[in-house]
């Protein structure tokens, strides 16, 4: 067999190997689940690797680092394949500046947090927004909010439950407390009580649809099967509010949203009451953004908020949307165009969809 013939068919080995499609990309997701050795310079790398790419008849793959130290090659000194990937150092770093917020009485400053787990400021916002979804403010915010939130569930007064979860005044907390909660504090403790909430059940081709709205906008559309089910997850939801059932005024309310299931292209726009947090406000906002007839991937929205690897939490935020159709979650679809994951059935999701590009 000649030398050229050889090369041919070491070099179609290593093109048929669906590894070789990593190396290519340089895709740090494939780091750690490979490595490939370089015969003409006898180093082995991480798939991430950015050094100039091998031949491929040169290019030999290994499960491990042990695997191709006993094969002869030794490690490249730029991608440092025995040391853990970049992305987990990064990684590790987030999760160590996760946790002084957390233990922080008050929000740390950027540089600060950044001079403790060793990066530049500038790289430090960067990478804590990749990996999370939020800037390190944005996370701080969350956290005080969930903080407060369980203050008030274990008993705690208010203003200790403000001061304990790490904001500086009342008047501070006062300012965002619709925003956080939704209503008054002394409501959202004793569960929605005092505040008003004004429902009523309709009938659409997709089964059974509540409509729910307070004096801030709508705050709930929901889809089932049956309508005591749909009162009771309203109910769930503002376990002491009070819930008054819609008059004439408010199921012409209902009627324009069933009318909008029944043909999407009249256009929805209602005042709504949205609570979520930060990151889930940003993806719905996104979701509203998608156009009637049109779909986006769980990975497009990430990019679109500026959090590209934070595609699981994305579809975390649209598993919690409360507000079917007005916030449309059931536009975005798998990477490859496929139709999961819809609070309210992937028969539904598939059938708004259908309506839509047909509208």
């Amino acid at each position: 067999m000649s030398t050229s013939t050889s090369r041919t068919q070491l070099a179609e080995v290593t093109l048929n190997d669906p590894r070789w499609a990593a190396v290519v990309a340089r895709d740090p997701e494939a780091d750690g689940s490979f490595f490939y050795s370089v015969k003409t310079t006898g180093v082995y790398c991480r798939p991430s690797c950015v050094a100039r790419r091998a031949r491929p008849e040169n290019v030999r793959f290994h499960k491990t680092c042990a695997d191709a130290e006993q094969a002869g090659f030794r490690p490249c000194k730029r991608c440092q394949p025995n040391r853990p990937a970049v992305n987990q150092r990064y990684t590790t770093n987030v999760t160590d500046a996760c946790r002084i917020i957390e233990e922080s009485e008050a929000v740390p400053r950027l540089d600060e947090l950044a001079k403790r787990v060793g990066m530049s400021t500038y790289h430090f916002h960067r990478v804590f927004k990749r990996i999370t979804g939020l800037t390190p403010r944005e996370y701080a915010a969350a956290h005080r909010e969930r903080r407060f939130r369980d203050e008030l569930g274990r008993g705690t007064s208010i203003t200790e439950a403000i001061f304990d979860a790490g904001y500086g005044s009342n008047g501070r907390f006062y300012t965002q407390s619709n925003e956080v909660l939704g209503m008054t504090p002394s409501n959202y403790r004793a569960g929605g009580a005092s505040t008003q909430i004004r429902f009523a059940v309709g009938e659409c081709a997709l089964g059974s649809i509540l409509v729910a709205q307070s004096e801030r906008g709508v705050c709930a559309i929901l889809m089932g099967d049956e309508p005591d089910e749909l009162t009771h997850d309203l109910q769930d939801r503002f376990p002491r509010a009070e819930l008054i059932g819609g008059d004439a005024e408010f199921e012409r309310l209902v009627a324009r949203v069933v009318g909008f299931v029944e043909a999407p292209g009249i256009g929805l726009d209602l005042p709504l009451d949205v609570r979520g947090t930060a990151f889930q406000q940003r993806v719905w906002q996104a979701l509203r953004e998608i156009p009637v007839g049109e779909t986006a991937s769980y990975a497009a929205i990430a990019e679109r908020i500026g959090s590209p690897r934070a595609v699981r939490a994305v579809a975390q935020a649209c598993a919690a949307n409360a507000l079917a159709v007005a916030i449309p979650c059931h536009r975005v679809v798998r990477s490859d165009g496929g139709v999961s994951g819809y609070r309210w059935g992937v028969e539904r999701k598939h059938a708004l969809l259908t309506r839509e590009r047909h509208a």
